[in-house]
C-alpha cells in the first residue's frame, strides 16, 4: 500500500520542529483530496477546536491569515471562540470609534 506523508511547509521558529504523518494513499484517493487540502481541512479544525491561533492555522494551511478568514466565513466559523470574547471586541470597537469622533 502506498503512502502520502503530510509535512509541514516550513518551521515557524525555533522551537518548531517538522513532523510526518503518513496517510494511506487510497485514503487520500477515496476521499479526493491532496495532501494541500488535507493540510487546510486540520488547520480548519485545529482552529475551531481552538487549539492553535488563527496565524498558525493559516500558516500551516499556507494561506494568508485574510484567505483563511474568508475560508472559515465561508463555512460559517466564527473567528471569536466565545461570546464573551465577540462583546469584548464590539465594545473596543465602539469605544474606538467613539474616540475618532
Amino acid at each position: 500500500m502506498a503512502l502520502a506523508t503530510l509535512r509541514k511547509q516550513r518551521e515557524i521558529g525555533p522551537m518548531d520542529s517538522t513532523l510526518s504523518l503518513e496517510l494511506p494513499s487510497d485514503l487520500l484517493h477515496s476521499a479526493r483530496m491532496t495532501v494541500d487540502e488535507v493540510k487546510v481541512e486540520l488547520a480548519v479544525v485545529l482552529f475551531q477546536k481552538e487549539r492553535v491561533s488563527l496565524g498558525r492555522a493559516a500558516d500551516f494551511a499556507g494561506m494568508p491569515v485574510g484567505e483563511f478568514l474568508t475560508l472559515l466565513a465561508s463555512r460559517k466559523i466564527g473567528f471569536h471562540t466565545s461570546a464573551a470574547e465577540a462583546l469584548e471586541d464590539a465594545r473596543r470597537i465602539e469605544s474606538l470609534l467613539d474616540a475618532g469622533k
